[in-house]
């Protein structure tokens, strides 16, 4: 019979004592008299808390190593950092930053990782890589910022571990005096900015684009939207009430914070949406299986093999495909159609968060830096300073006449 890894220790009677007990861990807990309330109530108390900690017990979490600390975060994290059942971002670099923090501390009891080791791993991390050796390094040297978001997640972990009760609370109380790299006092090199793309570029590539995409580009670059912001719009969720139409998206980066997101959008983005809002209401706009099915009537109509001889159109499709085009576009598949197309159109590659950019730049020049935060979603005008460049012009304008 095979083994049940997942199953609960039941509450049974020790006939020696009369005593409930359950055995958790290999050891066993009495919980008083069997079949009383008490001793009911006391086992589901033991239970409740060894599921908590991950089917463990304070006693077998004594000399729990870093590896396995991290392996029980990484299963907690799973769940936690999913946002529409997908997971987010964070996770992606949660997982890069304990790989690393594995490599070199994994048999390290987790208890002993103190600031003399976060420095050790922080110095490791600025050293040079090379990605032909290992397939999962893609850089050859890791910027400052991502090390200090490599050593904020690490510092998160270990506070997580305190909460657990798997560390004493020191080791998160000592990681935490471990300052971060500070620019030009590191061997780690500075992250390069996103910039604006100019409107020269956007159009250049914009011709290179399938239509449906195109549209994503126009209407992200009028209204300044987030990536994936413009690849969820439903007609659900678009409000045409208004001269100006409203769009509430489903999902957004900040909504875990209790922020709302309203995007106002405006005759020339109401003019690329519109055909799209004849869809059912909670179809998304943007189908990427739109831009395929064109991409197939092109290749059909400039078919030069004659009609009968070869495949007829549609015959040689794959019936399980590794990569079908899903419901709607996804932030990193929006951005490699727009790479694609930078390349066709012989201009330099961006990706589209760069329209966020263009747009937030174009807004404060023109109205201001609180018109630009609300336009952007931003809760803090000094977010919005990053996305929006300086108005170098004014600065022109204030020399010319006083200095």
């Amino acid at each position: 019979m095979p083994k049940l890894r997942n199953s609960v220790p039941g509450y049974r009677k020790h006939r020696g004592s009369g005593q409930a007990m359950v055995t958790l861990n290999g050891r066993d807990i009495y919980l008083g008299p069997h079949g009383t309330e008490t001793s009911k109530r006391e086992y589901d108390r033991q239970v409740s808390e060894w599921l908590a900690a991950g089917r463990s017990t304070p006693e077998a979490d004594e000399g729990i190593t870093v590896v396995e600390l991290v392996a029980r975060y990484l299963a907690w994290g799973k769940t936690h950092y999913r946002k529409n059942g997908k997971l987010t971002e964070t996770w992606l670099t949660l997982t890069a930053a304990l790989r690393e923090l594995r490599r070199l501390y994994g048999r390290t009891p987790a208890r002993e990782f103190g600031p003399r080791r976060m420095d050790a791993l922080l110095l490791k991390l600025q050293e040079k890589r090379d990605p032909a050796t290992d397939p999962k390094v893609r850089v050859e040297r890791l910027s400052r910022s991502t090390i200090n978001a490599y050593a904020a997640t690490i510092r998160r972990m270990f506070r997580w571990a305190a909460a657990k009760e798997l560390v004493p609370p020191s080791v998160p109380q000592a990681l935490a005096m471990v300052a971060g790299l500070q620019k030009g006092r590191t061997k780690a090199p500075e992250g390069k900015p996103v910039l604006p793309v100019d409107d020269a570029t956007v159009n250049a590539t914009v011709e290179r684009l399938p239509q449906v995409v195109a549209d994503m580009v126009r209407l992200q670059r009028l209204t300044g939207m987030r990536p994936a912001e413009v690849c969820l719009v439903r007609p659900a969720d678009v409000d045409t009430s208004g001269d100006v139409w409203l769009y509430r998206p489903e999902s957004h980066k900040t909504e875990h914070h209790g922020h709302h997101r309203t995007i106002a959008i405006g005759p020339q983005g109401q003019d690329v949406l519109r055909p799209y809002l004849l869809r059912p209401a909670e179809a998304y706009c943007f189908d990427p299986r739109d831009s395929e099915r064109k991409r197939r009537h092109q290749r059909t109509a400039a078919r030069v093999t004659a009609w009968n001889a070869g495949n007829t159109p549609g015959s040689n499709k794959q019936r399980t495909p590794k990569r079908k085009p899903g419901e709607r576009y996804t932030p990193d598949s929006y951005r490699r159609a727009v790479q694609r197309a930078a390349e066709l159109a012989s201009v330099k590659a961006w990706s589209p968060n760069q329209l966020r950019h263009t747009a937030a730049t174009e807004i404060r020049a023109r109205f201001g830096l609180e018109a630009a935060q609300v336009t952007l979603g931003h809760t803090r005008a000094d977010i919005t300073q990053v996305y929006a460049e300086r108005d170098l012009s004014k600065a022109i304008e204030v020399a010319r006449k006083i200095g």
